[in-house]
């Protein structure tokens, strides 16, 4: 009973908890309510706590809020904010945007495409060594003790596996990757940091032969401009390795805007040399086709003019009859999807030409049945018994006439020379798409496929449009 009584004694001396009354209150807890922190503890020198922060901040002095503007509808630029609804993200950044107002209006895009080469065999790869071509030697030993057959030069290397074979017979995501990866090697235009980048698979999602990119912004051109770039040693290794074409080219209205594309003739709208082709039908002398035949693919090489090779050619289809133009005309191979390609540049109203080395009786009689808008080859002289007289008319048409004849007939349709397509396979066509706009090299001789700006090596000339953009869905519709 006393111990309870000392207890209530004790509890009425203690002074009771103070209180503040609601006109002592502020807006502000800790202010409140600072007299009843705990003490710091004395053993602990760097004790840290809220209640330190709001003592340290006394006098100090903070910047004042960001006057808020209100929002018309464009994001900031330093830091576009994501939106996120329903779990879609999108990002508002703008680098495939329109330029903003008093940019220079060109653009600083550049779009790769990508096609993946489906030939089996293979243009500009050198054939591989099998372990039968070459003997087995051990280490440090040299293949004869005959200094005279000894050899001049060392064994050619063998050629490494290609990367297609390891990922993929297609445009697979590691071949994109590396693409990209070899892009970022080359130096940006002043004041760009990064590379952003996008891709379009054209004719399939799962496994693509051709993906489009569109890279931004384009390497600066004070380093390296589009033409150099194109036959960069980089892009042409990389071609190899994962079996594909790369074509670069501006991110323009032109691009996608053609009005007018000139082909060759031989080896290209066709499978064949037409030259060949007769010299073929002769049988006395025999060795007439090989002689004409050895001409032809030197010409073509660019190691004979062209116009002096082609009159040899001719003189030696002396007395051939003129009906062999005729009978020429069920062999001609036309190229796959030619037929198709021209009937979608029909729809699109882009204008055709062909601009053949070969001869006009077969030229015409080609462009006639293909609808192809504008014709021109050469024209031989046949004589009152109607042969050949193994002359030539008029001036031959080689790489400066076809040059010649390419801005008169874009002249005459009013095209621009941006808008001009050309697409060839020898080196007498190196001039025409040299002039061209774009230039194409189709399955060509290797000097022609390192001075064009774009090359393709497939089985179909339908691929063309690819190049335009359109998707595979697009091509099917425009060839019905």
């Amino acid at each position: 009973m006393d111990n309870q009584d000392s207890s209530n004694a004790a509890k009425q001396a203690r002074p009771g908890r103070p209180q503040l009354s609601p006109s002592m209150r502020s807006s502000s807890f800790l202010s409140d309510h600072q007299q009843y922190r705990s003490p710091v503890p004395a053993d602990v020198p760097n004790h840290f706590g809220i209640d330190t922060v709001v003592e340290d901040l006394r006098g100090a002095q903070i910047s004042p809020l960001k006057s808020l503007s209100p929002f018309n509808g464009v994001l900031g630029k330093d830091d576009p904010p994501p939106r996120i609804i329903e779990g879609l993200s999108h990002d508002f950044s703008h680098p495939y945007c329109a330029p903003p107002r008093g940019v220079a209006s060109h653009s600083q895009r550049i779009v790769a495409t990508l096609m993946y080469r489906t030939r089996s065999s293979r243009a500009a790869s050198p054939p591989r060594l099998t372990s039968s071509s070459t003997p087995d030697l051990p280490a440090n030993f040299a293949p004869t003790t005959n200094p005279e057959k000894f050899p001049l030069e060392p064994p050619p290397a063998v050629e490494p596996e290609s990367l297609d074979n390891i990922y993929g017979s297609y445009v697979s995501p590691m071949c994109i990757t590396s693409f990209l990866h070899l892009m970022s090697i080359f130096p940006l235009p002043q004041g760009a940091t990064t590379t952003t980048s996008s891709h379009r698979c054209l004719d399939d999602q799962d496994h693509p032969l051709v993906v489009e990119l569109t890279l931004s912004p384009a390497p600066t051109p004070d380093y390296l401009s589009l033409v150099d770039l194109r036959k960069h040693e980089l892009i042409y290794r990389f071609e190899q390795e994962w079996n594909v074409d790369v074509v670069l080219q501006a991110d323009t209205l032109w691009r996608r805007r053609p009005r007018l594309v000139v082909f060759d003739m031989d080896s290209t709208l066709i499978t064949q040399e037409v030259i060949d082709l007769l010299a073929a039908t002769i049988t006395d002398p025999p060795d007439l086709a090989a002689k004409v035949a050895d001409i032809t693919h030197r010409a073509m090489l660019g190691e004979l003019e062209f116009d002096a090779a082609f009159r040899a050619r001719v003189a030696l289809l002396k007395d051939l009859p003129a009906s062999i133009f005729e009978q020429l005309r069920p062999v001609l191979d036309v190229t796959k999807g030619v037929p198709q390609l021209l009937r979608a540049f029909k729809k699109l109203g882009i204008k055709t030409a062909v601009l053949s080395g070969g001869f006009l009786t077969l030229t015409g009689w080609l462009a006639r049945e293909l609808g192809i808008d504008h014709a021109h080859a050469n024209e031989v002289v046949i004589s009152d018994e109607g042969r050949l007289t193994g002359e030539v008319q008029g001036r031959i048409v080689g790489k400066e006439r076809k040059r010649e004849l390419l801005l008169e007939i874009a002249k005459k349709e009013g095209v621009a020379l941006e808008q001009v397509v050309a697409v060839g396979d020898g080196a007498n066509d190196l001039l025409m798409l040299g002039t061209a706009g774009l230039g194409v090299a189709w399955n060509a001789k290797p000097v022609v496929q390192m001075e064009a700006s774009a090359r393709l090596n497939g089985d179909s000339l339908l691929d063309l449009l690819y190049l335009f953009g359109f998707t595979r869905e697009e091509i099917d519709t425009l060839v019905i």
